[in-house]
């Protein structure tokens, strides 16, 4: 949707979710001296100021971001994911929110790759701006389902894609399975993962079956909810890892129950199942 911008919610809890477990799915490939290859369909401008009209408008980031900022955790997941938001901030004050483009080029190495799609033309400036230095980076100006899919299998052959559509168009959950399903025949060794809202009309489950069903390998899925499922509004945050790698599910384990503490949530707002575990 090019009416789409994700500066009103950057830093919401939401975003601390998905970029949670892609701290850890990052981590996780950085443990091997191999290079990685990152892709994303919906990339956004990359770096987000808390101070503009967008994230005053809506203040979600206070809910989110600005809560963990200020209580810290001794996680040590949660502590990496925390050391990405320092990384672009001075001191003590917390003024900027990265966005998974962000996390990705500081998380890289010299040998990994980064390709990101934004379609928004106002958005894909923003984003070309922060990283038109960084040779690791490659901007592009198109639909992220075509783009992902013409770059696959990447080189390297190891790596993400994070799949992180704004699911304003209702038939969006659908193509997201569809992409998925001729991506992972393109890349079938490639980590995938999906970032998707918990909304009272339920569209979700569809898009859990429709992965289930669509993908080889192990499926890995994790909830944050924040507020009752009536609410009217977004109440909750899910991520699915499609071939996620060695003990992320360890990690989230004792990550995810630290995050809802620190937002003062109850043990019971996450979860972490296996819609298919692991040969």
């Amino acid at each position: 949707m090019l009416s789409y911008q994700h500066g009103f919610h950057a830093g919401n809890f939401a975003d601390l979710h998905k970029h949670l477990v892609q701290v850890g799915v990052l981590s996780a490939l950085n443990r091997k001296a191999k290079p990685w290859s990152y892709l994303e369909t919906h990339s956004g401008r990359a770096l987000y100021d808390l101070a503009d009209d967008q994230s005053q408008k809506t203040g979600e980031y206070r809910e989110g971001i600005a809560r963990l900022w200020q209580t810290g955790s001794s996680d040590p997941l949660l502590q990496a994911y925390l050391d990405q938001v320092r990384g672009v901030n001075t001191g003590d004050e917390l003024s900027r929110y990265p966005g998974s483009p962000s996390i990705s080029a500081a998380m890289a190495r010299q040998n990994d790759r980064i390709s990101l799609m934004e379609l928004h033309p106002a958005e894909v400036e923003a984003l070309r701006a922060v990283f038109r230095r960084d040779e690791r980076v490659a901007v592009h100006h198109r639909d992220g389902y075509e783009g992902v899919s013409a770059l696959l299998p990447p080189d390297p052959r190891r790596g993400l894609v994070l799949i992180d559509p704004s699911y304003e168009v209702k038939d969006e959950y659908e193509q997201v399975v569809r992409f998925l399903t001729r991506a992972q025949r393109l890349w079938p060794v490639g980590i995938f993962a999906i970032w998707y809202p918990l909304l009272a009309a339920n569209r979700w489950q569809g898009l859990l079956k429709g992965v289930v069903d669509a993908v080889e390998g192990a499926v890995l899925r994790s909830e944050l909810r924040v507020a009752h499922e009536d609410c009217g509004k977004m109440y909750g945050s899910g991520m699915l890892v499609v071939n996620p790698p060695w003990q992320l599910d360890k990690s989230l384990e004792t990550a995810m129950p630290a995050l809802a503490a620190a937002l003062g949530l109850a043990a019971d707002a996450v979860s972490l199942q296996w819609l298919r575990e692991p040969v």
